[in-house]
């Protein structure tokens, strides 16, 4: 199993992306939530000056987020920096449209854009369409001011299951998925990826890179599964899903009842309701950032083991096994505590 790590941008991220690479890590990926992180566009520019091996992705950009032609500059300019360590990642946008209030984008939408962006970055002309105004596009400018030579790796954010999956075989791309830890739930995806890719001109028995994101927590001697050290490691993708949870009341129904307590007291700490038009507003700040300790308690064994690893070396082991049995060929952790001692944790479970 392959090993990453997914931060937020922020001042200093290029020495993280360093230690990375001096751990032996494949890949260094920033989120893109405009709201609530820094740009990953700037963030990626300066881990490319300061490294030389690791590969560095966006995880990911949407096409509710950023238009084509600017995506793809961005993504072409870091491929002049970085010569073919770039990794596209696409997604519907869906925290970062949920902390605007809005909507993701749909299925259509982020295959088009994904189609769009494999043509400009690879230095083919794209249709391009404003209401109903249609155009063909390519980039204008090469050599010193974009990269369309090296190839870039794209992937595709599987929130919508089988249906993102499809995207994902027609466009022939990777997968990315947060907090999914069920190996049977891989195998579908990937069934749904290689279903997509046959009839088309991709190999249906390719395997383009699957990637999860998780959060890890090395037990140490007798402590427990609950205690105050793994909550603070792995709270903050708890916290995500309750926030989507509380933001969401049809998910919201399909959870137990002490995890739907727990949206309950998320929203009520919040001063906001499941339906408040603002709830936004308070529900996505620190979004992906350590806990406080007052939340600990929102921090369920349940949830812990559904989005994180949790355990001893031998039991992360085994889920890590099943894992890539299943598929997944690139285990990214997000820290938020310690991040240089996460990553080195990382490399020792998988070493």
């Amino acid at each position: 199993m392959r090993a990453g790590v997914v931060v937020a941008a922020h001042p200093g991220v290029e020495d993280l992306a360093v230690r990375a690479e001096e751990l032996g890590l494949r890949s260094f990926w920033v989120n893109d939530s405009p709201m609530v992180h820094g740009d990953p566009f700037v963030a990626l520019s300066l881990c490319a000056k300061a490294t030389r091996r690791i590969r560095l992705g966006i995880g990911v950009t949407s096409p509710a987020l950023r238009s084509a032609p600017a995506a793809a500059s961005g993504f072409a300019s870091l491929n002049a920096l970085a010569p073919g360590r770039i990794i596209c990642g696409v997604g519907t946008g869906n925290t970062a449209r949920r902390t605007l209030g809005m909507r993701p984008a749909t299925a259509a939408a982020l295959e088009g854009f994904t189609a769009a962006l494999q043509d400009l970055c690879a230095g083919r002309s794209t249709e391009y369409r404003e209401g109903d105004r249609v155009r063909d596009i390519r980039f204008l400018h090469a050599g010193a001011h974009v990269n369309t030579t090296d190839p870039i790796e794209f992937v595709v954010a599987a929130l919508h299951g089988p249906e993102a999956a499809a995207v994902a075989g027609r466009r022939g791309a990777g997968l990315i998925s947060f907090g999914l830890l069920d190996p049977s739930s891989w195998r579908t995806l990937h069934d749904a990826r290689s279903q997509a890719a046959h009839g088309t001109l991709r190999d249906p028995d390719s395997h383009p890179g699957s990637y999860v994101v998780t959060a890890l927590h090395l037990l140490r001697g007798d402590e427990d599964r609950d205690s105050d050290a793994a909550r603070d490691t792995t709270g903050h993708l708890v916290m995500s899903l309750l926030d989507f949870a509380a933001d969401t009341p049809d998910f919201a129904a399909r959870l137990g009842p002490d995890q739907r307590e727990a949206v309950r007291r998320l929203l009520h700490r919040r001063g906001t309701t499941a339906t408040a038009p603002d709830r936004y507003t308070r529900l996505y700040p620190n979004y992906l950032g350590r806990i406080a300790p007052q939340d600990r308690d929102l921090i369920l064994p349940s949830l812990m083991n559904s989005v994180a690893l949790v355990g001893t070396r031998d039991d992360l082991r085994t889920r890590v096994t099943a894992l890539e049995q299943a598929g997944v060929d690139e285990l990214l952790i997000q820290p938020v505590v310690d991040p240089p001692a996460e990553m080195a944790r990382l490399v020792e479970l998988l070493a």
